[in-house]
């Protein structure tokens, strides 16, 4: 299993010094989120300044974007990391597509797929001199002049990972994709039960095997090496969960452990912008199915414990900072090399 860092905010000034610490402590990879920052810009920064790390998104909100502009970013960053990068793509909720990007919400997974097979119809163009030529219900890519195609380069195996809850877009990952970005809000059963038998689906379709994709996933984890920044994480899980489940795309994996009306009360609480009232519902029975608790040197195998088979690489849901905690990272990553 590897450990890689989940980068929640990101500032570019610190993104070099952030790169060498992460190499040099020999963490797997880096991923950017797109929060409230752009996703792609730092992992120009974190490539230059590495030397192994993968360094991908997760996500990139995919519709916001046009398959074109997602291509030339693929492009450019593959050959600039020396095939160290990951396009991960995420579909983001409906409101947050037409009020907050700005653009039509239609069939999510039937766009999607749409998505990676023009993202890779062009890849194909550049690499191998095919004519564009992709026809589909929302994009008919047909025009590729030599002036706006940067070419072939020695990295054109480009992995698409793609981010979902439902059935329909574990299928489609285990179809068409290099991995699968698993939500924070997840529980080993939800991977057993729901997940890992839809991307199987996927992968039965297209001929595939498990070891044809990797599952990703960020873990909400309690470190308690330290009682009084333990409890700061704890507040702070609290707080995520409880919005994540508020969520009605996420309600699923409260339903599986019968906690449905947990998630209406949560979204009727966030509805009326009662923050700080949903993490009072967050009970220590779902703290312990979401999140693990324990030292830094205990939390790898904790980790492996509930997700080995399930998931093939992890990061923890707090940021990584250069010179805080290193003695617990590096106790971290010990247990993870091990």
């Amino acid at each position: 299993m590897k450990i890689d860092i989940g980068l929640l905010l990101h500032d570019l000034n610190q993104m070099p010094a952030l790169a060498r610490a992460a190499d040099e402590m020999n963490f797997d990879g880096l991923w950017t989120f797109e929060t409230s920052h752009e996703a792609f810009l730092p992992l120009v920064l974190a490539a230059e300044h590495s030397q192994r790390l993968t360094v991908g998104t997760s996500i990139a909100v995919a519709f916001a974007r046009s398959p074109a502009i997602l291509a030339y970013i693929g492009w450019d960053l593959a050959r600039f990391s020396k095939g160290r990068f990951i396009l991960g793509l995420g579909t983001q909720v409906k409101g947050h597509n037409e009020r907050r990007f700005g653009v039509k919400w239609e069939k999510p997974v039937a766009k999607m797929r749409e998505v990676i097979l023009s993202i890779r119809a062009i890849w194909d163009c550049w690499q191998n001199k095919t004519r564009l030529n992709f026809q589909g219900e929302y994009f008919k890519l047909t025009l590729m002049t030599p002036f706006f195609n940067p070419g072939p380069h020695e990295y054109p195996n480009v992995p698409i990972y793609i981010a979902g809850v439902n059935r329909q877009m574990c299928r489609l990952a285990g179809e068409l994709c290099q991995g699968f970005h698993v939500h924070p809000l997840k529980s080993p059963r939800y991977l057993r039960e729901v997940v890992e038998p839809n991307i199987q689906a996927g992968l039965s379709k297209a001929g595939r095997r498990r070891e044809d994709i990797e599952l990703c996933s960020s873990i909400f984890v309690l470190p308690t090496d330290d009682p009084k920044q333990a409890a700061i994480y704890e507040a702070e899980v609290r707080q995520q969960i409880s919005f994540y489940a508020s969520t009605p795309p996420y309600r699923p994996v409260f339903d599986i452990h019968g906690w449905g009306e947990v998630a209406e009360q949560l979204s009727g609480l966030a509805a009326r912008g009662k923050w700080n009232e949903m993490p009072s519902l967050i009970t220590d029975e779902m703290m312990s199915t979401f999140a693990l608790r324990g030292s830094w040197a205990e939390l790898p195998g904790m980790v492996r414990k509930n997700y080995d088979g399930l998931l093939d690489r992890v990061n923890y849901y707090f940021p990584f900072v250069p010179g805080q905690n290193d003695e617990g990272w590096r106790a971290t990553i010990a247990g993870f090399k091990g």
